[in-house]
C-alpha cells in the first residue's frame, strides 16, 4: 500500500467553529447588522457556508451592500479566524520527511476552504486539495476522494488512508475509496456504518499511527 493519506479539513485538522464564531461576530460589528441578522446568519452558517449563503441573507433582509463583497469580507475574515495547533502542523510535516504524500478531501466551498489551509499554513504541506465545491458534489461521493487522489498524483486503486471526524463522510467515504481509515471520535456512530480501522480521540494520534506504519 502506498504512503498516501487524506485528511479532512474542519473539526479535524482545524478548529471551523471557533473561527466562524470569531468570524461572524467581527462582520457583524463591522457592518453594524441588528440582532436578528446576526442570529439568521449564525444559524444558517453553523455547518456550512457559500456565497448563496450571503446572496439568501441579502434578499431576507433587504442588504445595500452586494452579496459577494459580503462573501469576500467572510473568507478573508475566515482565513485570519481559523487555526491549527503547532502539534498538528508539526506531525504533517514528520509525515512528508517520510515519504508520504498527503491530500485534502473537505465539503465546502472551494474558495473558504483553501484560504483557510494558507492562512493556517497548511497548504504549504499538502500535494493536493479537492472541495467538495470544485464538483458540486460531497463526502461520501468517490468522485471526490477520485479528485483529491489525481490533485496529489496518486492513485486510488494503490491505497491509502482516510482521516477524519465525520462517520459518513469521512469513514464511510473512505471505505468506499478502498481507503484505510482512522476515526476522531465524538459524533454519533450510525448504525449499520463498518467500523474505522482505527478510533482515536486526536488527528495527532492518527498522525502518529500513521508513522509507525511499514
Amino acid at each position: 500500500m502506498q504512503r498516501f493519506v487524506l485528511l479532512d479539513l474542519d473539526e479535524t485538522l482545524v478548529d471551523r467553529q471557533v473561527a466562524v464564531h470569531d468570524s461572524l461576530t467581527a462582520l457583524c460589528h463591522v457592518h453594524d447588522f441588528a440582532p436578528a441578522t446576526e442570529q439568521w446568519l449564525r444559524a444558517e452558517l453553523v455547518n456550512r457556508a457559500s456565497p448563496d449563503s450571503f446572496v439568501r441573507l441579502r434578499n431576507t433582509f433587504g442588504l445595500v451592500v452586494p452579496s459577494e463583497h459580503l462573501w469576500q469580507e467572510y473568507v478573508d475574515l475566515m482565513a485570519a479566524a481559523v487555526t491549527c495547533r503547532p502539534e498538528v502542523i508539526e506531525g504533517l510535516a514528520r509525515l512528508r520527511v517520510a515519504g508520504w504524500t498527503i491530500g485534502v478531501v473537505t465539503n465546502g466551498a472551494g474558495d473558504i476552504q483553501r484560504a483557510k489551509l494558507a492562512g493556517t499554513g497548511l497548504a504549504s504541506l499538502v500535494n493536493g486539495v479537492a472541495a467538495s465545491g470544485d464538483l458540486e458534489i460531497r463526502k461520501p461521493d468517490r468522485r471526490l476522494f477520485e479528485l483529491a487522489a489525481s490533485r496529489c498524483g496518486v492513485n486510488l486503486a494503490d491505497g491509502g488512508w482516510m482521516i477524519g471526524d465525520n462517520p459518513t463522510g469521512d469513514i464511510g467515504g473512505g471505505h468506499q475509496a478502498g481507503l484505510h481509515t482512522i476515526w476522531l471520535r465524538g459524533r454519533p456512530w450510525p448504525n449499520g456504518l463498518p467500523a474505522a480501522h482505527h478510533v482515536v480521540d486526536d488527528v495527532t494520534d492518527a498522525i502518529t499511527i500513521l508513522l509507525s506504519e511499514r
